[in-house]
């Protein structure tokens, strides 16, 4: 089974959307161009409107999920390396933030780090319950080391007419480097490039 039906028999999809941004500069020298992309499922929430103690249903099946959407993160890049990445997600208003959470485990961040072209870091998250078309800010951070500075940004997604009350959106975000221009110090790529 591929990934894109073995993810249809888990979740029950309603539709996607992918995000490009290109920065070629913030006001001062151009450079390397950086770009940053987010992509986005909705699906249905089987727990809207009810409490439930076990949400393994939305946990054991996330692997396939976190590759699915790492992959179409990756394509969206046009060939460039993945330096950063993050994840999150939005709960239609019958559902809970906690239904989010249950998709983005490690299960969920282990398959995004293979997807992507591995990754040692801790993957930053965020993640809401909102109505549709609610925009949500996926944090970033370099995927080997978290505390390099110059990679902590965000990329911004929204699905016009999701999530529905009874829906989940679940989005990644990457990006090919850091902020254009940083250049407020700390710890460096050059630090990590001596501890590899």
């Amino acid at each position: 089974m591929n990934e894109e039906k073995e993810l249809a028999a888990a979740y029950d999809v309603r539709c996607w959307q992918s995000v490009v941004q290109e920065v070629e500069h913030e006001g001062g020298p151009r450079g390397e161009r950086l770009v940053k992309a987010a992509v986005a499922v909705v699906f249905r929430n089987p727990f809207a409107g009810k409490y439930v103690a076990d949400l393994s249903p939305l946990t054991k099946p996330s692997a396939v999920l976190g590759r699915v959407l790492g992959r179409r993160a990756v394509a969206l890049l046009g060939g460039r390396q993945v330096h950063s990445y993050g994840k999150g997600g939005i709960a239609g208003i019958n559902g809970e933030q906690e239904h989010v959470v249950a998709c983005i485990t490690t299960i969920f961040g282990d398959a995004l780090r293979e997807a992507v072209g591995g990754g040692d870091a801790w993957i930053s998250s965020a993640s809401k319950t909102a109505s549709a078309g609610t925009a949500i800010d996926i944090p970033l951070a370099h995927k080997d080391e978290l505390y390099i500075r110059s990679h902590y940004d965000a990329v911004s997604i929204s699905v016009p007419d999701g999530p529905r009350p009874d829906e989940l959106l679940i989005c990644v975000g990457v990006a090919s480097g850091g902020r254009v221009h940083e250049r407020v110090g700390g710890k460096s790529l050059r630090g990590l490039a001596r501890k590899s």
